[in-house]
């Protein structure tokens, strides 16, 4: 969801909260927030020795985090939310870090100076003064057992604890900002007649992009807690909140993120939200009561899969709404990044969402590759997952947001929730193998054979993807270099030659913005001719959202005008 906008987000934060900054510093609930930390007096506040396999192995315990041959870290973690927390921070310290320093470095790169940095921290104290009210108390002991093994390098921001705490909010204020378009994630589910053994299917696509240093270190953690169900969730370091993930009940659980207007305050982070079904529920309706205690303060739909009900549903919640999608007389459930149900068939945010941006294309895309199979099965479920043209099988170029595969997602998953098996994909984004689990060999032998190197089930690997190995893969990673290299000059007003503007074009030729950047390149050098040409061709192209189409149209035409002065 995040394409490379880390520092556009933090401007826009800046920009539209720096009234409230100044009216709002002294509140006294900011105070009361800081100074929240959960109740430990129950657990044993003990550090657990970590010990060291190999630079790719570790033990605390009857735990542990191995990294696989796929490139999968695959940990297994138990025990009561204190245990869990201090585990998985002990175990993972070097990937907890690592990432925390992924998001939180850029800080000094956005705002060098000192004095905004001091107005930024202060946003962050009030933004998320009211969290630590909308986080149970079993999650924050986790995420503070975690943060025990967080770095010190960035307590100027936050201390650990809170840092851990309000990084749970990333992905929910990401998505938020209505100027940037952030969301892209496509999930869908079939069962009954439209699988080979009847049985529940179902395929996502997590389109978080938060750089690729994030992308790298991606971990399969099998929790089993004290309380609630056992469960497994793709993951990454200091991240206790789930995205996807499936428990020994056969529950599924994925989010896609709807359209919100920027909230006022932090609540319940979707990803603890998520988290807390995915422990405690085992039925759609189980999962729905636990959503309606909650209050968020994003719009998500969360896509619930259930063994039990052998069947999908989605949750669509809202700061203020939620309402429920079920499709009774079908056999498959479609979900990209609108609401579906009737409570908000009249929301104006959500009309506009299905009326500008590429959710409804991409919606219609999987109706259409679903349809072309009569029946599905995990390996045709990864096949659409990676499928990277438009409608009626139009080349889009590569990298469109209107594409399922869009090349830059954090992870695709495939789940058979009826037999406890889960397929996960390797880098680069969902092209490589995708790794197949079987919940019951994990938890019911987490120890395993003492000389086999992984949890995953190898015989049931799908292959990767051709396309990674193609020339055309590696123009497009070039292409992606390239494409930050002009955006760039364009901002910092720099001098490329010639050659790198045919380059970008030529390297990415059916892609909008390949020839969108070359032609803002030549209209800031005031080449009108020249940008008018690429213009054109980036308007003859399949474009992402109606906001960008009206921006082409609207620098054709200043081109136009402006070379025939």
């Amino acid at each position: 969801m995040l394409r490379g906008h880390n520092i556009m987000i933090l401007k826009s934060l800046t920009k539209r909260y720096s009234l409230i900054f100044l009216v709002f510093l002294s509140s006294c609930g900011i105070s009361k927030s800081l100074k929240d930390r959960p109740d430990l007096s129950k657990y044993k506040n003990e550090i657990p020795e970590r010990i060291k396999i190999s630079d790719s192995s570790y033990v605390v315990g009857n735990n542990f985090l191995n990294k696989n041959e796929h490139g999968l870290w695959e940990m297994y973690v138990e025990g009561d939310p204190l245990e869990r927390g201090l585990t998985i921070g002990s175990l993972t310290r070097e990937l907890l870090q690592r990432q925390e320093a992924v998001f939180l470095s850029k800080v000094n790169d956005l705002v060098p100076s000192k004095t905004k940095q001091a107005l930024l921290r202060s946003f962050l104290k009030y933004y998320n003064r009211k969290m630590y009210k909308h986080v149970t108390e079993e999650y924050k002991t986790e995420i503070y057992g975690v943060s025990r093994y967080s770095s010190e390098a960035f307590n100027e921001i936050a201390p650990p604890y809170l840092r851990a705490l309000y990084l749970h909010s990333a992905h929910d204020i990401g998505h938020a900002l209505q100027d940037l378009a952030l969301v892209g994630c496509s999930s869908f589910a079939v069962w009954d007649d439209k699988t080979e053994d009847g049985e529940l299917l179902v395929g996502r696509n997590f389109d978080f992009y938060a750089g690729d240093e994030f992308a790298k270190e991606k971990i399969i953690a099998f929790i089993s807690p004290s309380e609630g169900h056992k469960y497994m969730s793709v993951t990454w370091g200091g991240m206790i909140g789930v995205v996807s993930g499936m428990n020994d009940q056969g529950l599924t659980i994925t989010i896609n993120a709807g359209k919100s207007k920027i909230p006022l305050t932090a609540k319940t982070p979707i990803s603890l939200l998520t988290r807390e079904i995915l422990q405690y529920a085992s039925t759609i309706s189980e999962a729905i009561a636990i959503a309606k205690k909650r209050e968020v303060f994003v719009s998500e739909a969360i896509f619930i899969s259930s063994a039990k009900d052998r069947k999908a549903a989605l949750i669509e919640v809202s700061p203020h709404k939620l309402g429920v999608y079920e499709v009774p007389n079908s056999d498959e459930l479609i979900c990209s990044n609108h609401f579906q149900s009737a409570i908000f068939s009249e929301d104006k945010r959500n009309l506009k969402q299905i009326a500008e941006s590429h959710s409804q294309y991409r919606y219609e895309r999987m109706e259409e590759l679903i349809k072309e199979e009569d029946k599905l099965n995990p390996t045709e479920a990864v096949a659409i997952l990676r499928n990277k043209e438009g409608l009626n099988d139009a080349a889009i170029g590569f990298g469109n947001e209107k594409a399922l595969n869009q090349l830059l997602a954090h992870h695709g998953i495939v789940f058979k929730p009826e037999e406890l098996k889960v397929w996960i994909s390797t880098n680069p984004y969902q092209l490589g193998e995708f790794v197949a689990y079987d919940l019951n060999e994990v938890f019911n032998d987490r120890f395993g054979n003492p000389s086999k190197v992984t949890l995953a089930n190898e015989e049931l690997t799908i292959a990767e993807d051709p396309f990674a190995r193609s020339e055309a893969f590696q123009k497009y990673e070039k292409y992606r270099i390239l494409e930050r290299i002009v955006e760039a000059a364009i901002d910092d007003e720099t001098v490329l030659k010639p050659s790198e503007l045919i380059e970008l074009q030529q390297l990415n030729p059916d892609y909008w913005k390949s020839h969108y950047l070359a032609g803002r390149y030549y209209y800031e050098q005031k080449d009108f001719s020249e940008a008018r040409k690429a213009f054109e061709k980036a308007n003859s192209k399949e474009i992402t959202t109606v906001p960008d189409k009206e921006n082409v149209v609207k620098y054709l035409k200043k081109s136009k005008r402006k070379a025939q002065q």
